[in-house]
């Protein structure tokens, strides 16, 4: 431990915001978003799922839906009971409407690169994952857009790909994943379709948020916009596509400069990097009940930055693992109330922001504009040089995140220590050594004991992004990751849990003719678990995932 506080306490934080830019949370209503009656009916015990009830629609305009409120307040002193509230909830809002069914045009049941699998046990599973596009296949009705203040949900130009389960809207990170898998199985219309979506709500708000809903208007989530163009242009050529948007893809990347970014010094020399850091201190109007608990220990002061911490961490992704959580030595902890995430200096969300300016760079390339090329060309040479210099640990040769708080490396294995890898955002004369060293790490943590797929820590914390449960993005990214270095020892351990992670989504289709939001690192083709709420099926990104792979090592 001597020799990681010695490395690391010469790195702290210049400035907590490198830019005068705050984002504040954009969502004003006083139903789904803040207030008292949201805070009344979800504390009231009604839905099981705090998510439930900001995702029901207003029957009535907002104003008559709060002097309702307002009355049945007054009615029972302030006292409703459990039974007022959902004969409330009943007589103003509905659960049914905001979203359509929705055939993708270019869906075909047998699409072509079936035809390139010889092996018929994968090959039957692909068609069963292809045949369930149709049914994560959704339409915003035109309701949503005429009478906006009665919907959480935000309206979209576009049909789109759920995940499935509790999430019924597009979510930010998940669109990558997706995006891949529609496009392995030819549905371009459909993937440049999600693509506008996205754009649209950078248009409309200057970033994507987390997701579809009002109430995500205070967070993004990892910045792969960029990079989901990139594969839509890799599969289409559509360079008129890339010419109209990519104000809008260069936009979305400086919100993440302009709201997220901070200085780091090491050696005397200063860095600019990336942190997950929302500025709303309140409890999620979506998890609600859960966040009052987490934080009620606090008083006022300490209970915001909770509540800002938490935020945060869903920005991230992972919510919530012990990748945000300090314990009282400075090290990583396991209870969800002494998260931390805006401390913590991600190497992945660098990694991401780094591969999307080399994408920038190549488009602004292809599109004529030398000087904006050669401006994100500097800016990936100075984040590949940071990424190195306040990540890399050289002893342990593999990336960690980094409190900058303590002044510490999160020396824990997370697969995200891999994303420098998976973005590409490494010196490429270094590949070979980036890769041999990352396996000889992944083989000290036993990487390879895990059956059913990369385990996302080694820590079971009873979080949802921690041991036992395997993620599927970080499965792609782990292998993808591997590969890019071309490592002989890196490529057996692409190869091995390319393998796994592969069978262990069938198994769990043969068992329960159904795809999960994660698995179980530990028993083979088990649906994961933990966290806030069921696991979910459908699903959308690890179909994406599941068509990544098999691409990898089926499609011939």
């Amino acid at each position: 431990m001597k020799r990681l506080v010695t490395i690391v306490t010469i790195i702290f934080f210049v400035s907590q915001q490198a830019f005068s830019i705050v984002l504040t949370d954009l969502c004003t209503s006083n139903v789904y978003c803040k207030g008292n009656l949201l805070d009344v009916v979800q504390k009231s015990g009604v839905f099981n799922d705090s998510k439930t009830f900001v995702d029901l629609v207003q029957k009535y305009p907002e104003n008559v839906t709060l002097d309702r409120f307002n009355k049945l307040m007054v009615s029972t002193k302030n006292r409703p009971t459990k039974i007022n509230i959902t004969r409330f909830i009943k007589d103003c809002f509905s659960s049914e409407g905001e979203l359509v069914k929705w055939t993708p045009p270019d869906y075909k049941d047998n699409p072509s690169f079936l035809t390139k699998i010889n092996d018929t046990g994968v090959k039957s599973f692909a068609k069963k994952l292809n045949n369930i596009w149709p049914l994560l296949a959704r339409k915003v009705n035109s309701t949503v857009s005429k009478h906006p203040a009665q919907h959480s949900l935000i309206s979209l130009p576009n049909g789109f790909i759920i995940p499935g389960g509790r999430f019924k809207e597009i979510y930010y990170w998940d669109s990558y994943w997706i995006v891949k898998g529609l496009l392995i199985c030819g549905m371009k219309e459909t993937a440049r379709g999600m693509l506008e979506n996205l754009i649209s709500l950078v248009r409309k708000y200057g970033f994507v948020p987390n997701g579809s809903r009002v109430y995500y208007l205070n967070r993004s989530q990892p910045p792969l916009l960029s990079l989901i163009a990139g594969l839509y242009y890799d599969a289409t050529k559509n360079i008129t596509f890339i010419k109209k948007n990519i104000d809008m893809l260069d936009r979305e990347v400086n919100w993440w400069l302009e709201n997220r970014a901070v200085r780091v010094r090491k050696d005397s020399i200063i860095h600019t990097l990336l942190r997950y850091s929302v500025k709303s201190g309140f409890p999620r109007p979506e998890s609600y009940v859960e966040d009052l608990h987490t934080c009620e220990k606090f008083d006022n002061n300490s209970k915001v930055d909770c509540y800002k911490n938490i935020r945060s961490a869903a920005e991230s992704g992972w919510d919530f693992s012990t990748r945000w959580i300090r314990n009282s030595s400075g090290g990583i902890g396991v209870n969800l109330t002494d998260i931390h995430t805006s401390d913590i200096l991600p190497v992945d969300l660098n990694a991401f922001i780094c591969g999307a300016f080399d994408q920038l760079s190549k488009f602004y390339t292809l599109v004529g504009n030398k000087a904006k090329s050669t401006e994100y060309k500097l800016k990936v040479d100075k984040w590949r040089i940071a990424i190195d210099k306040i990540f890399y640990h050289k002893h342990d040769g593999i990336w960690y995140d980094v409190d900058a708080k303590v002044g510490r490396y999160r020396a824990g294995f997370y697969p995200s220590s891999l994303a420098p890898l998976w973005a590409k955002c490494f010196a490429p004369a270094r590949a070979d050594y980036y890769g041999s060293r990352a396996a000889d790490y992944l083989n000290r943590n036993k990487v390879s004991n895990f059956l059913g797929g990369v385990p996302t820590s080694l820590i079971q914390s009873g979080q949802q992004w921690d041991l036992p449960n395997a993620w599927p993005p970080l499965q792609e990214m782990f292998v993808l990751g591997l590969d890019e270095t071309k490592n002989k020892k890196a490529k057996i351990l692409a190869n091995l849990f390319s393998n796994r992670i592969l069978r262990a989504f069938m198994a769990g289709m043969n068992t329960t003719n159904e795809m999960f939001e994660k698995y179980d690192a530990i028993s083979v083709g088990q649906y994961g678990g933990g966290g806030e709420y069921t696991v979910q099926s459908g699903f959308g990104w690890t179909n994406g995932v599941a068509f990544s792979l098999i691409q990898r090592d089926y499609i011939r």
